[in-house]
């Protein structure tokens, strides 16, 4: 993505900015444009060659409650709940503090998008929550490429400069400890930059085998949904100078990626928000599809075969427009009827079709007997085409990273700031607790991005 937006060459990287920021994800580049437009000059540096990081690759949407665009679709929502919600789908495991600043202010994030003329004004569902708080385009397009090209087009407006191919190897501190600069290794060569302040923004460690083997063994042989560059730099970059590092062994694992062919493809929560069922090689469903991402994971992982099939509709499928990408890619199984399905799917005819057809009276009755999902149940699978996409769990995000404070400051192990140094997005834990909602992380990256953007700005006031 961000093919709009060309990096700058190496060349006119300078000696010195107010704020450094590593990564050019969501967090990253809302941070730099809200430093920036507080008078800071601020620079980004991605050492990938593509800017956007894993929020490229993000697709249901944008958590907030209380949202005016929720009020114009009818949604009636509190903070309370998205709090209560978020805090039981992460095992209670969530740290309070930051999630307390997180539900107060998503509806915030979605109103400062929509003054940068980024606008989410679709809602939308994902696993674990009970209304519709999941803000994405009217287009419907998956929100991460969406993000990262419109946050790229603000930053070119404000000639914010972006570096590519420049990887941060080493913070700098001086004598007390503080955060004061970056070496980084660039196309042209080594370099230091002094700075007032360092923002990590580097995403999280779900394609890092050595991570995985330190934390996770059992997940080492799990392929990932993340771009090849999540290797957790971040985070190595935060221990060398005395970060603490939390919840690591905490790693969400993904339950519908379809991974038959050597490149992944996450297939988004929105799919089963809008109306799609799993069901097994026998054509039965076998679990709540919207229940939290770790139930579902493990009921799929506990199948025979462990993986299973996404089935929806026609009518589905034009509420879900990632479903064009996957068919073109050639993700999905079609057929014209139920019965045609089943048999591309070496199913027993009247298995799916008895299947959908009892789903389909628990959405007219608005009960599910089996399994007892209440969401994603506005359409039916009756509207022919039918379609069927092969899935199975993958690695899918961390949850554990740098410890911070509500300010986005990183903390070390004794629980003091470490001075100069903030952390935003999937770097930084604590908030998601054992189980991270759909659409959680995006607004994690815009809310907390900007905090990170206003921390920085109130600490270089404070050096002067």
């Amino acid at each position: 993505m961000g093919e709009k937006y060309q990096p700058r060459p190496a060349s006119e990287l300078k000696d010195r900015y107010d704020t450094v920021i590593i990564g050019s994800g969501g967090a990253g580049l809302t941070a730099a444009i809200q430093a920036h437009e507080l008078g800071l000059s601020a620079v980004v540096l991605e050492k990938e060659e593509g800017l956007g990081g894993n929020t490229n690759r993000a697709s249901s949407g944008m958590n907030a409650a209380e949202t005016n665009v929720q009020l114009k679709h009818g949604v009636i929502d509190n903070v309370g709940s998205f709090y209560r919600e978020t805090y039981q789908d992460g095992g209670r495991l969530n740290d309070k503090d930051l999630l307390g600043y997180f539900v107060h202010h998503s509806a915030l994030a979605i109103d400062w998008l929509a003054d940068h003329d980024i606008k989410l004004e679709d809602v939308t569902i994902t696993g674990g929550m009970s209304v519709m708080r999941t803000h994405r385009p009217a287009s419907l397009a998956p929100i991460g490429g969406f993000l990262v090209n419109e946050l790229l087009r603000v930053v070119g407006q404000q000639g914010i400069p972006v570096f590519n191919q420049t990887k941060v190897t080493k913070l700098l501190k001086d004598d007390q400890g503080t955060v004061n600069g970056v070496e980084v290794q660039t196309t042209a060569g080594t370099k230091t930059i002094a700075a007032n302040s360092v923002i990590l923004a580097t995403g999280g460690f779900g394609a890092s085998k050595e991570y995985m083997k330190r934390y996770r063994p059992d997940l080492v042989d799990y392929k990932t949904t993340n771009q090849p560059g999540a290797t957790g730099d971040g985070l190595k970059l935060g221990e060398d100078v005395g970060a603490q590092l939390v919840q690591m062994d905490l790693i969400q694992v993904h339950p519908t990626v379809q991974q038959d062919n050597p490149h992944v493809y996450l297939i988004g929560e929105v799919v089963r928000g809008e109306g799609a069922i799993l069901v097994n090689a026998k054509g039965q469903r076998f679990v709540n599809e919207l229940n939290t991402r770790k139930i579902v994971s493990n009921a799929i992982t506990a199948l025979p075969e462990h993986s299973a099939y996404l089935i929806f509709d026609q009518g589905i499928r034009d509420r879900a427009k990632a479903v064009d990408f996957y068919d073109k890619v050639g993700l999905v199984v079609s057929g014209n009827t139920i019965e045609e399905l089943a048999q591309k799917l070496s199913m027993a005819p009247a298995t799916l079709k008895k299947t959908v057809a009892t789903w389909n009276q628990a959405v007219k009755d608005h009960d599910d007997q089996e399994f007892s999902r209440t969401t994603g149940m506005d359409r039916d699978i009756a509207k022919p085409g039918f379609f069927a996409i092969h899935i199975a769990p993958a690695i899918h995000y961390t949850m554990g990273g740098l410890h911070i404070n509500t300010h986005t400051e990183v903390l070390d192990g004794n629980g003091n700031v470490i001075p100069g140094l903030f952390a935003a997005g999937e770097v930084a834990g604590g908030l998601h607790g054992n189980n991270r909602v759909g659409g959680n992380s995006i607004a994690e990256t815009i809310i907390f991005g900007r905090q990170a953007g206003q921390q920085v700005t109130l600490y270089a006031r404070s050096l002067k």
